[in-house]
């Protein structure tokens, strides 16, 4: 396993992104500059392009870029509001992580449950599926693994299937993101529109593909629990029932009245970002609740100033404001818990540390658009694609960008960083083709969490097969047939929205 891991091992995405700048950087001494005019919201106005003087991008330019990714220039928006956001939101699980609520709420439902595991599999999928569509819950599962296998392989199932409800159930869910701020985040970000556009056909997206892949394991579950001999991994069956089988990892009871307090603060914060991103009065001129409420509130005699003037309503938040939003809700659990100073610190601190690769990436990526814009290639690249997708249906675009983004996930495994490097063009490439910038988002992250699901350049899979000692060539043997399931579902899913406009 270790030298299969060894042998499949790629550059990092730093790497990879740097690369990319450096090649980016050559391009802009020989592709032909140019630009678009663009409308006062900064969109790129069709049939516009003309061409203008060269500015070839140098070696000072080339390590420059990062830095302006960061911070941004004239002509690109820099990536910090994106890249705090991703720190703090960090720190705000490092808080909560400290708490144990999520560890020991899982293992307490895992201890109730025992006797009707039929029942936890599909419980326990929905429960990793929110997690990778709302925070891209996504190493952490390793964690769970110990528990879920010990459990699985007691009751006659196997390891594969524990493995499933963990690994499949949180990156389905991160294929589906509704709110990621890793994925739905950052691409969003990238192109300039909320976080909360698309959020509803993303949220069918996720019910759909999360049953399907709860019958997928179901089906091989119960099919293992009736003849052994079909476990794909059913060599290992006795060494499994000898290792797991009498684990005595520590599950708790239930949780405690503070971790129960956490997880009411926990889900209340997401439900407030939630209902901050999606856009109420662009889906119904009136629903004005929420700016109602915030006019009303922020007038109010001396408790309008007390909260502050500058409350933006629900709906119309954008990474400042939920940056806000998860750095209240870290303090608020250190009350609740009655965490101490010095372990809210730590555990904040910790967190961002935990995520500051992530938010580093970000930059990295951005400061490939910055030498495509300061070299004025961006729009000649643009211009290319305008001109080679007239004419292309906008149902024929989707899935071209879907099939695009499999492999350069691969390539560049940060969800991440894959978005804050290509968004840029793809964006307004389906502008071009009259899609959405909402579903291009859909279609990269449904990509992503796809690629996730098998790489071995992921540590959320090489993790968890080595803790369950299964090989990469079974698992992907096992999962294949849903991988070509979700694969076809993805494209038909895709295609509907682009007819309708969703």
């Amino acid at each position: 396993m270790l030298n299969l891991n060894k042998r499949l091992r790629m550059p990092s995405a730093f790497t990879i992104l740097f690369l990319l700048i450096i090649l980016v950087a050559i391009l802009t001494w020989i592709v032909p500059a140019g630009q678009y005019e663009t409308t006062k919201a900064g969109n790129i106005i069709a049939g516009t392009y003309q061409s203008r003087s060269s500015t070839p991008q140098g070696l000072w330019n080339i390590f420059e870029a990062p830095i302006n990714g960061m911070v941004g220039t004239k002509t690109t928006e820099g990536a910090i509001s994106v890249s705090l956001f991703i720190m703090v939101i960090g720190g705000f699980l490092g808080v909560t992580t400290k708490t144990r609520m999520l560890d020991d709420g899982i293992g307490s439902v895992v201890k109730k449950y025992a006797g009707r595991e039929k029942i936890l599999i599909p419980f326990l999928m929905i429960l990793f599926a929110i997690g990778g569509s709302t925070f891209g819950m996504g190493e952490e599962t390793i964690a769970f693994v110990p528990i879920l296998v010990p459990i699985m392989v007691r009751v006659g199932y196997d390891s594969i299937t524990a493995i499933s409800i963990s690994l499949i159930g949180s990156q389905v869910g991160c294929m589906a993101s509704t709110v990621n701020p890793f994925a739905t985040g950052v691409a969003s970000e990238t192109i300039h529109i909320s976080p909360g556009e698309g959020i509803i056909p993303r949220l069918i997206f996720l019910v759909l593909t999360v049953i399907i892949a709860i019958i997928y394991v179901m089906h091989y579950a119960i099919k293992v629990k009736e003849d052994p001999s079909k476990s794909v991994v059913f060599e290992r069956r006795q060494h499994d029932l000898k290792e797991f089988a009498n684990s005595d990892h520590e599950i708790v009871e239930s949780l405690s009245k503070r971790q129960k307090r956490v997880l009411v603060a926990f889900l209340l914060i997401f439900v407030v970002m939630i209902c901050s991103l999606v856009p109420w009065t662009s889906l119904n001129k009136n629903f004005t609740f929420f700016v109602d409420f915030t006019h009303w509130i922020t007038n109010v005699p001396f408790l309008g100033a007390f909260i502050g003037k500058s409350l933006v309503p629900l709906g119309n938040w954008y990474f400042t404001e939920i940056t806000t939003l998860f750095l209240i809700g870290s303090v608020l659990i250190m009350y609740i818990f009655h965490m101490s100073e010095t372990d809210f610190i730590n555990s904040f601190m910790g967190g961002m540390s935990d995520l500051l690769n992530v938010a580093i990436i970000v930059a990295v990526a951005r400061g490939i658009q910055v030498v495509m814009n300061d070299g004025n290639i961006t729009a000649t690249v643009l211009h290319a694609g305008e001109t080679g997708l007239h004419g292309l249906s906008s149902s024929l675009f989707i899935v071209l960008t879907y099939i695009f983004y499999i492999p350069m996930s691969f390539l560049i495994p940060s969800s991440s960083g894959l978005a804050a490097a290509t968004m840029g063009i793809m964006g307004p490439l389906g502008r071009f083709s009259g899609v959405s910038g909402s579903l291009v988002v859909t279609a990269y992250q449904s990509a992503s969490g796809f690629v996730n699901l098998i790489t071995p350049t992921s540590a959320i899979v090489m993790g968890s097969l080595a803790v369950a000692h299964i090989n990469i060539v079974t698992w992907i043997k096992y999962v294949s047939k849903l991988m070509l399931i979700l694969f076809v579902f993805t494209i038909i899913f895709l295609v509907i929205c682009s007819i309708f406009k969703f």
